[in-house]
């Protein structure tokens, strides 16, 4: 019998053995774990609700400007017909208001979001504000891009969206580590 019980013992111990090296294993690949998998999902994640706009800053409608930088961007705003435009010749200043169409966009005009297509690089994680942190440099392709947005008129009067369009478009960012994964601190 202590025979028995003894085989009984090293089966134990080697299911036991194989139970915790099945849970480590499985710890390299979870999603808390400094991974590019992970930080694509996080900033995936992120950017879902964070789209990309034509202006950071909404304007006021009615929007009014003698700049000429603006009123090119407006301009291509109402070949895309988002825009009304109305021109005080005597002030030469142009005086811009949504249209049906426009009135779902505006103010911000946004144009997508960005669907993170690599991870180029990212730091150790080290510990800041509590979570461990690392910065990472990552690659993207815009998604949910509207037809409006994807006109050359509308790439050369902003230059900012033409880049995030590319196709070949890249940033950096920094995440932090939590219990539900790697997040965005916003």
């Amino acid at each position: 019998m202590p025979r028995n019980s003894a085989l009984r013992s090293i089966a134990f111990s080697s299911a036991a053995a194989l139970a915790l090296g099945s849970l480590l294993l499985a710890g390299c690949h979870s999603k808390t774990a400094a991974a590019p998998e992970n930080f694509i999902v996080g900033l995936n994640a992120h950017f879902l609700d964070h789209p990309e706009c034509l202006f950071p800053e909404a304007p006021r409608f009615p929007y009014e400007t003698t700049d000429p930088a603006n009123t090119k961007q407006m301009n291509a705003l109402v070949a895309a017909q988002l825009l009304t435009v109305e021109v005080e010749r005597d002030l030469h200043a142009s005086r811009y208001t949504p249209t049906v169409a426009g009135a779902r966009a505006a103010p911000r005009f946004c144009y997508g979001h960005r669907a993170i297509s690599s991870i180029d690089s990212f730091t150790p994680p080290a510990e800041a504000n509590g979570f461990p942190e690392t910065h990472v440099a990552y690659h993207y392709t815009m998604d949910e891009v509207p037809v409006w947005a994807d006109s050359a008129a509308m790439r050369a009067a902003f230059p900012a969206m033409a880049h995030n369009l590319s196709g070949t478009a890249s940033d950096q960012a920094t995440l932090a580590g939590t219990l539900a994964g790697w997040q965005v601190p916003d």
